[in-house]
């Protein structure tokens, strides 16, 4: 596949037009400081942006492009800690040969554990994962440590690289963003400080994952060195993780825990690993 034909700069510009119809969008001084970035191979473009709006906390976009090897789309958008609607998540890398997709609206607290959530969130959306299994089928092995953070609408596809997989993913990123934007239009702000509160951790958490398990975080290094790169991480793809609360990886997941008191970097080692989609048409959670 040549990939000289493909980018992920009309996925963000679709998802900035839309979010503009609705609202007004900030840039961070997040995006000031990262977009300038220059490669070390000299020939792969960074384009790196983040803006903040009424309700929303953060919205972000990086994409890496190199024509010859690899094309990277890493876009997210959280609401503010007062509302508790799912973040948005568009996660692709593309090479000549392979797309490997994750695009989501991730879950604030767990829907195994949350029925009243899913129900919430997730009832009225459940015809967009019939909609894409298809053509972006289930991408095989998963463990439930991932799981955790993913909804029943979930895509997660590892498939042939080609033009009809690239509009495909459009056109889902189309209808998945637009969904996540109607969320945030249809939320009320919660009263309960209390409440808000939980809101706050259950994004931390989520940043505190996603900083920890990165599976780009090799490509960013390599590109730009360890320092950027997990400044890249920690103050710009998952900004807030040093923010919105205290609690450190171990702290929110201690079975990560080494003898030494260390992080254990392997990946996918806890709990059971699902070779198919393991909820329902109906959004029920099938899998033993």
């Amino acid at each position: 596949m040549d990939l000289s034909t493909l980018s992920y700069q009309k996925f963000v510009q679709f998802a900035l037009e839309q979010t503009n119809l609705r609202t007004t969008l900030t840039p961070l001084p997040s995006q000031e400081k990262f977009k300038s970035l220059k490669a070390n191979d000299n020939k792969s473009v960074l384009n790196a942006i983040s803006f903040c709006a009424p309700k929303i906390k953060l919205l972000r976009s990086l994409t890496i492009e190199d024509s010859q090897s690899m094309l990277v789309l890493d876009f997210a958008a959280f609401s503010k800690p007062e509302y508790d609607a799912p973040i948005f998540c568009a996660n692709a890398f593309t090479t000549p040969s392979r797309s490997i997709v994750v695009l989501d609206l991730n879950p604030l607290y767990d829907v195994t554990i949350h029925p009243d959530y899913k129900e919430k969130y997730y009832k009225k959306l459940m015809p967009l994962s019939e909609k894409y299994s298809e053509l972006l089928p289930w991408g095989g092995k998963l463990t439930s440590e991932s799981l955790k953070f993913f909804s029943p609408i979930v895509i997660w596809t590892t498939v042939a690289s080609s033009q009809l997989v690239h509009d495909v993913l459009f056109s889902a990123f189309v209808d998945y963003f637009k969904a996540w934007l109607e969320l945030i239009d249809e939320a009320t702000d919660e009263k309960d400080e209390s409440l808000v509160l939980l809101n706050r951790e259950a994004q931390h958490k989520y940043l505190t994952w996603r900083a920890e398990k990165d599976p780009g975080y090799s490509i960013l290094k390599k590109l730009f060195g360890e320092t950027l790169a997990k400044d890249l991480v920690r103050q710009f793809l998952f900004d807030g993780v040093d923010s919105l609360g205290s609690k450190t990886f171990l702290d929110y997941f201690p079975e990560y825990r080494l003898e030494n008191g260390t992080v254990n970097k392997k990946r996918s080692m806890v709990g059971k690993s699902y070779e198919t989609r393991p909820w329902n048409s109906a959004g029920e959670f099938i899998a033993d």
